[in-house]
């Protein structure tokens, strides 16, 4: 039997600082600590649950708040997963790879949600209130109550892979995201919808992490 020797070359990954900014409304819809903690409590009740349990009047502005991911710092910011998984889904319009690029491409974090762990891209805008109507369960209808950024801006660290992506195609996949796939809530990619033009950005400029 014959050895063979493979030889396994280390990963060169680079980092690349795109500067965006947003070319439509930015929705977020965190699922509060309220919501989990509810939910954990009618599960932990089981069937009895629900008898002669008296319905609580919705708190719109807590509603509102939780909604909002907030950092231990206390800034606002938006899940870096958000990005990554836009340009994974960008991959699609090119032909290239979905499985190849979670491998090669990743989104650096400024910080964490206080309360659920997510990692956190820093926004730089103020939010707003915006109420919208929504249908849950068996054609239910509910008013929920979300934060929007109409201006916003964010900067975004991408690591990738260098073997496999240029820094090109890193802006290139970047900019399809942010036309094509957007990020939050009634984004152009949503998966229950076709969306309501939300969450869509482009680069202003970008540069090297020396």
């Amino acid at each position: 039997m014959r050895n063979e020797t493979v030889q396994i070359e280390a990963p060169k990954f680079e980092e690349v600082i795109f500067n965006i900014h947003g070319t439509a409304p930015l929705v977020m819809n965190k699922f509060s600590q309220k919501a989990r903690e509810e939910i954990r409590t009618k599960q932990e009740a089981g069937s009895q649950g629900k008898k002669g349990k008296k319905r609580e009047a919705k708190d719109f502005d807590q509603c509102y708040e939780g909604a909002i991911h907030k950092s231990i710092e206390g800034w606002i910011g938006f899940p870096a997963s958000a990005f990554r998984a836009a340009m994974v889904s960008a991959c699609r319009i090119v032909g290239f790879q979905m499985t190849r690029a979670k491998l090669a491409l990743f989104i650096q974090h400024d910080g964490i949600d206080a309360d659920e762990g997510t990692p956190l891209v820093k926004i730089e805008g103020k939010p707003k209130p915006m109420e919208s109507m929504v249908t849950i369960g068996m054609g239910i209808a509910d008013v929920r109550i979300r934060p929007m950024f109409d201006k916003w801006s964010m900067n975004i660290r991408v690591l990738y892979d260098a073997d496999i992506f240029s820094r090109t195609d890193v802006a290139n996949l970047l900019m399809r995201a942010g036309i094509q796939v957007g990020i939050g809530e009634g984004r152009p990619d949503s998966k229950r919808s076709v969306g309501m033009g939300w969450g869509t950005f482009a680069i202003e400029n970008s540069k090297d992490k020396k």
